[in-house]
């Protein structure tokens, strides 16, 4: 039976050889266009949107690159997939996680050419991903115990992360920012507490952490400007006076004095709104919408510093921070948790104006000030210290650490390589394969970093047969270095994340042998 009557118009398929073609292509495509942005010497990508306004991001966050491109291919999709996986996971080792399902793929497909089974080359590939995940576990070192130690560790490891960001200049005060962030949050991983303000102006290192929470507002005219012990009260209601809000809605009146008789009518409503919410016993008045004049004039009276328009994050945040609930309605002040904090005031950073708040009541909130040149180096700022943030985090919870600079990837490529010798048949090719592609990642890095890496990874090899051996690639000196004397370490949640998820993707894609792409159902037309 012809094919051609399976499918309707406008579906296609692909069979066999072909569509694995198709799948390892668009696969090595997407790794071989985030290989560049690998290591410390990464170079940046500029991502311009073709719709309104244009907007331009300049970044070398694998994560943030393949989001932001509209893909075709579906097996390039599934490495999109994993970059998303693992930053949401650990927030780093996005591109490390393309680049080496790229490899594993690539080498995947020379052993297909010479008529290696795809089972048997997955079969060979979880052999050896199990190999080197037990070959890091036999290497990874824990302080948890000591927290001079840890805290040393977790430098460390901020420092490694940032040195393939934006901030890499300036990264030992980036490092320590982070680490004091995240060791205010006492082990929990909920970044939510930790707030990050961005304001173009002076240069990155004016960059600071504020013990409290920080709202980008104004403190409105003639309120009080300081607040001590304050009662804050968290709300998402409308402040304007109560208009006839029914679309289509007229009113028709025979007089003028009618027109001031629903005037008075609206303002005595909002006046009672007001005083109940007064009535709640607070000094300070949060709202998610706009505050009106008459309103706003009314809780100056009370002494009462009320904030309008404060973003939905702003709220849910400083809601979280004073220990408050969001209300929006104020007729049973008892069941209303209301926020506290110790003083309240208005701060200046650069040219605005900012509202302060100190003492709140969860202990771990701090607030991030980024200062920088432009917003587009603002925003990668955010991104690179949201990553570094992300991997704290994780590394608190599970405290094992490794050397980084490539040195993983060679303790593994050796326990794998010795694994291949010992292995019968034709699963044996796959895991030398394996070896081969985890020794990408110390390529790429040496190559991005304009060093001759056939001769470094040579080198590195031979140090790495000696027994503990600690070589890494050192990319600032071009040669191999001592990754303990560098202060090089990675956490290791970041490198199994990277590991499984990478062989995973190629797993899957190996599977595939074939590729039918269908039209969209069109809806029948009813009659």
């Amino acid at each position: 039976m012809a094919t051609g009557s399976l499918f309707k118009d406008e579906a296609t398929e692909e069979k066999g050889e072909r569509a694995r073609m198709a799948s390892f292509i668009g696969a090595m495509a997407i790794a071989d266009l985030v290989k560049t942005t690998l290591g410390p010497k990464g170079m940046d990508k500029i991502l311009q949107s073709t719709g309104r306004g244009h907007s331009v991001t300049v970044t070398n966050d694998g994560a943030t690159i393949l989001k932001s491109l509209h893909i075709d291919n579906p097996a390039a999709k599934v490495l999109v997939d994993i970059s998303k996986v693992q930053d949401d996971e650990v927030g780093d080792g996005t591109t490390s996680v393309v680049v080496l399902a790229g490899e594993l793929l690539r080498e995947a497909e020379k052993l297909v050419n010479v008529k290696i089974h795809p089972m048997t080359i997955i079969s060979g590939y979880r052999m050896a991903a199990e190999c080197a995940r037990n070959a890091l576990l036999e290497k990874v070192v824990d302080n948890k115990l000591d927290a001079e130690k840890f805290k040393d560790d977790l430098m460390k490891i901020a420092m490694t992360t940032l040195s393939s960001k934006i901030l890499s200049q300036d990264k030992e005060h980036f490092a320590k920012l982070a680490v004091d962030a995240v060791m205010r949050l006492k082990g929990s991983t909920n970044l939510e507490s930790i707030q990050i303000i961005k304001k173009p102006g002076g240069s990155l290192t004016d960059s600071f952490l504020d013990e409290g929470f920080i709202l980008d507002k104004k403190i409105g005219v003639g309120q009080p400007k300081r607040i001590e012990n304050a009662k804050i009260l968290v709300a998402n209601t409308a402040m304007d006076t109560d208009k006839v809000k029914i679309y289509g809605a007229r009113v028709r009146v025979d007089s003028m004095a009618k027109v001031a008789e629903i005037e008075v009518a609206e303002k005595e409503k909002m006046r009672e709104k007001v005083q109940k919410i007064i009535n709640h016993g607070i000094n300070c008045f949060v709202n998610r919408q706009l505050i009106y004049n008459f309103p706003e004039e009314l809780f100056a009276d009370a002494g009462v510093l009320a904030i309008e328009h404060a973003d939905f994050d702003g709220i849910e945040r400083l809601g979280l921070v004073t220990g408050g609930e969001i209300a929006s309605t104020f007729d049973n002040p008892e069941s209303v948790k209301l926020g506290h904090c110790k003083l309240i005031e208005e701060i200046m950073i650069g040219e605005d104006k900012l509202i302060h708040f100190s003492g709140v009541a969860m202990g771990q909130a701090c607030t991030i000030v980024l200062r920088g040149a432009s917003p587009h180096m603002l925003d990668e700022a955010e991104r690179s210290l949201h990553d570094a943030l992300c991997v704290l985090s994780q590394t608190v919870n599970d405290s094992r650490v490794l050397f980084g600079g490539g040195w993983p990837e060679m303790v593994m490529a050796k326990a794998v390589d010795e694994l291949a010798r010992k292995t019968p048949g034709k699963r044996s090719h796959a895991i030398e394969a394996f070896s081969r592609a985890l020794i990408a990642i110390p390529t790429t890095i040496a190559d991005n970093a304009g060093l001759d890496s056939a001769e470094l990874i040579a080198q590195l090899r031979a140090e790495h047969h000696k027994e503990g051996s600690t070589a890494g690639i050192d990319v600032i000196s071009g040669s191999v270095g001592d990754m303990s004397e560098l202060g090089i370490s990675e956490a290791f949640k970041v490198k199994q994340a990277v590991l499984l998820s990478a062989t995973e993707a190629a797993e899957m894609i190996l599977r595939v042998d074939e590729i039918i792409t269908c039209a969209p159902r069109r809806r029948e037309d009813r009659m």
